[in-house]
């Protein structure tokens, strides 16, 4: 999600996001809390009732997730931003949560093949630079059969609402590189996953998406 920080020229797309969400991260549950209210009430109930097994969310973040994680799943979650990190741990904590966090790059996951029964990714894809990769690498680590579990904002299906947002996105992207105007479902499907449930919210700028790598005697066939 948007972020007001401003990043110096000449770093790299990976480390402007760094630098960005670093910046961000004291402030930005506070930030959040009102857009989540209005724009994307229930995703993250939506996500923590879907996942299963051991789970991996990928840009974790502060953790807003955890809360809603069921007790009989093991999370591990990576994140970009150190700094976001730091309150994920306190989040978790706080929790009494067991779990995993790990710095790391979405577009290049630490991770072996197989290794989770479902991957989550929440309000992220959106600024990650090249989130065709980092869908790659999301299916690259999932275990046969596995979920996937995807909530972010997209270009809007109504015309009016799209023109709008590609606007906005002339000052976001060289901002804090969020782009409005991207949808996940193509890259998802391209990735090779068999998509089993969407659905379009506020006007299609929100879209929920899960889908699952197929088993290996479906890749097979």
């Amino acid at each position: 999600m948007t972020s007001s920080a401003q990043p110096p020229a000449g770093d790299s797309p990976t480390a402007r996001q760094k630098r960005v969400w670093d910046k961000a991260a004291p402030t930005y549950d506070k930030q959040m809390a009102l857009v989540e209210k209005i724009w994307f009430a229930g995703g993250r109930e939506w996500l923590g009732r879907r996942a299963h097994g051991r789970v991996l969310e990928v840009a974790i973040g502060t953790g807003l997730n955890l809360p809603h994680y069921r007790s009989d799943t093991s999370v591990t979650g990576i994140e970009l931003s150190p700094e976001m990190l730091v309150i994920a741990r306190e989040r978790a904590t706080d929790l009494g949560r067991p779990v995993e966090l790990r710095e790391g790059d979405a577009e290049r996951l630490p991770f072996g093949d197989a290794s989770f029964d479902t991957v989550v990714c929440a309000l992220s894809l959106c600024s990650i630079p090249d989130p065709a990769a980092a869908i790659a690498e999301m299916y690259r680590v999932l275990l046969p059969g596995g979920t996937l579990l995807l909530v972010d904002h997209i270009a809007s299906s109504w015309p009016p609402i799209r023109a709008a947002q590609w606007l906005l996105e002339r000052i976001t992207i060289r901002a804090a590189g969020e782009h409005f105007t991207r949808r996940q479902l193509p890259l998802v499907q391209a990735a090779g996953f068999q998509v089993t449930e969407t659905e379009r919210l506020k006007a299609g700028t929100v879209e929920r998406i899960l889908a699952r790598k197929p088993a290996a005697r479906e890749a097979a066939a």
